[in-house]
């Protein structure tokens, strides 16, 4: 380290570890006037609606992912929804999604007449725990909905080893990780589909949109004659969809619109170069914590062709008992203190709450979760029990847009300084509230 952790706890009236004005070093997304002029021209020539530029734009992004096909929608949750209805998702059908995710990633199927089984994640990777999969097929499930969550690359080689032996199919959910490579290869790119948000917050940024990418034709086309009217022409062959050519088959209304695919065909020009930036950084402040005791780093190892993209929404993970026991919620409290960002919490398991298990959305006159279904699907507590513990092992860390050492030390310092002082934490620990997670992280 370069300099020093050791003296008094900021939060005991030490001096801070982080003395530096970040300037821009958290400011996202990168805005120049390249990015402000095709949004202007798009506002000025009053074509937000039209599908010039955003078929521009799916086109690049195609060529960018490396598939065939892209369509531009209004948000990630349309996309996803689109590529569930792609997959020939419906009535009675299920889908399997890891519990800890945003709850975009699985609830649209219940639109689709579908239900969700709830998989464990892994502790290491809060991704999907591959383990938890096959025993949760049955002849309803008809894909597997696979979350890179904070950007980790899910465990695709047996992810689809398990799709391939029971032909049923994949949908990635790449929200988090735009970007991010699986043994080298981008995620995305592995299932049948893939669908992601590019909200204003995503590591990909340009604004309230989503885009679905693919190189099955027929799911692209069910997906255009789903929510896109205008698109759903004649240029549309797949045969479950061309005898109704003209109105969207889900009554939706999907297209991106241009302000938004305009910003999107600059940002995707700079973005691989932004990503070195930002895999730059977030790797530094993780070597300079290499073997502190109870925080540990959520990415992939090091040489295994895999990486974490943009690094959105990243975290650490967190081992009380090598910290005396010192809650995660006051070791978060004691590295704030000391002038970084640290906060507790991540999505909480979705099958505890109550919409996935009491709530009768269609008036059905049961919940819907078992509305289609021969069979109760609900998870009681207890039944993952990973995904409901996860929350006081996991901590969120300050997400470096620029590699510049020497204040990326200063914040790694601050972190390094708390785990080594924290037995002077635990006399005023009150410990961890009994509910620290959030439904939409």
């Amino acid at each position: 380290m370069s300099s020093s952790t050791s003296g008094t706890l900021a939060i005991q009236g030490g001096p801070k570890s982080v003395t530096t004005d970040p300037g821009d070093l958290f400011h996202w997304p990168i805005i120049n006037k390249e990015d402000e002029d095709a949004v202007l021209e798009v506002l000025r020539h009053g074509s937000m609606s039209d599908t010039t530029i955003t078929k521009q734009f799916e086109v690049e992004f195609a060529e960018w992912i490396g598939l065939d096909y892209a369509l531009g929608c209004s948000s990630g949750t349309a996309s996803l929804h689109s590529a569930m209805f792609g997959c020939g998702v419906g009535v009675g059908d299920e889908i399997i999604c890891q519990s800890t995710t945003f709850w975009a990633s699985a609830l649209q199927c219940f639109s689709l007449g579908a239900s969700v089984v709830f998989a464990d994640i892994d502790p290491d990777t809060l991704c999907i725990d591959p383990d938890d999969i096959e025993h949760r097929i049955t002849d309803k499930t008809k894909a597997i909905m696979v979350v890179h969550y904070t950007g980790y690359p899910s465990d695709m080689d047996r992810i689809m080893s398990i799709a391939d032996k029971y032909g049923i199919k994949v949908i990635e959910d790449v929200s988090h990780g735009q970007g991010s490579r699986y043994k080298g290869r981008k995620v995305g790119t592995f299932g049948h589909v893939a669908g992601m948000s590019l909200m204003s917050g995503k590591s990909f940024a340009i604004g309230e949109a989503g885009i679905m990418v693919t190189s099955d034709r027929e799911i692209y086309e069910r997906a255009v004659a789903f929510a896109h009217y205008e698109r759903y022409n004649q240029d549309i062959k797949s045969d479950s969809v061309k005898d109704f050519r003209g109105l969207p088959l889900g009554g939706y209304k999907y297209r991106m619109n241009q302000l938004c695919s305009a910003l999107g065909r600059v940002q995707l020009k700079h973005y691989e170069d932004r990503i070195v930036q930002i895999q730059g950084a977030m790797n530094r402040f993780w070597d300079l914590l290499e073997g502190v005791p109870g925080i540990r780093a959520l990415r992939p190892p090091k040489g295994s062709g895999s990486t974490m993209g943009g690094w959105y929404a990243a975290k650490g993970l967190y081992d009380p008992d090598a910290l005396g026991g010192l809650s995660v919620t006051r070791f978060a409290e004691a590295v704030n203190a000391e002038g970084t960002t640290c906060g507790v919490g991540i999505n909480k398991p979705l099958h505890l709450h109550p919409l996935l298990n009491t709530c009768d959305v269609y008036g059905h006159g049961k919940p819907t979760r078992n509305a289609h279904s021969t069979r109760d699907l609900r998870q009681p507590e207890g039944s993952l029990p990973v995904a409901e513990s996860i929350d006081r092992h996991t901590y969120t860390i300050p997400w470096f847009k620029h590699d510049r050492p020497e204040i990326i030390t200063e914040h790694a310092n601050a972190f390094r300084k708390v785990a080594e002082h924290a037995d002077e934490l635990l006399a005023d620990d009150p410990g961890d509230p009994g509910n620290i997670g959030r439904w939409s992280v």
